[in-house]
């Protein structure tokens, strides 16, 4: 067993937990890149407007800064994300062009 290996053998799914289907692993990745493109988007809009502050880039999400924050800079997938950053694209006229 090359060291490789036993890098990714030691990162398997628990045993109680079914591995993911085919369907559902593209459609996480569709998300992961729904994300990356509205956190793209999102992020050239706030510098349009001038807007850098952990404060203000909350008020102009209509969060509080440190969740607007996390949502923009956090790098881990997480359920629910997606629907977040369209809302706060919405509140901020941002148009992201599907892929």
């Amino acid at each position: 067993m090359t060291i490789a290996t036993a890098h990714y053998a030691g990162m398997s799914l628990p045993p109680d937990q079914p591995k993911p289907s085919t369907a559902d692993r593209r459609a996480r990745q569709a998300d992961r890149l729904t994300t990356i493109r509205l956190r793209m988007a999102i992020g050239r809009k706030l510098e349009e407007r001038s807007i850098t502050t952990p404060a203000a880039i909350g008020e102009a999400l209509g969060m509080p800064a440190a969740e607007a924050t996390s949502l923009l800079t956090r790098r881990q997938w997480r359920e629910g994300d997606v629907a977040r950053l369209q809302a706060a694209a919405a509140r901020l006229g941002v148009q992201v062009p599907s892929s």
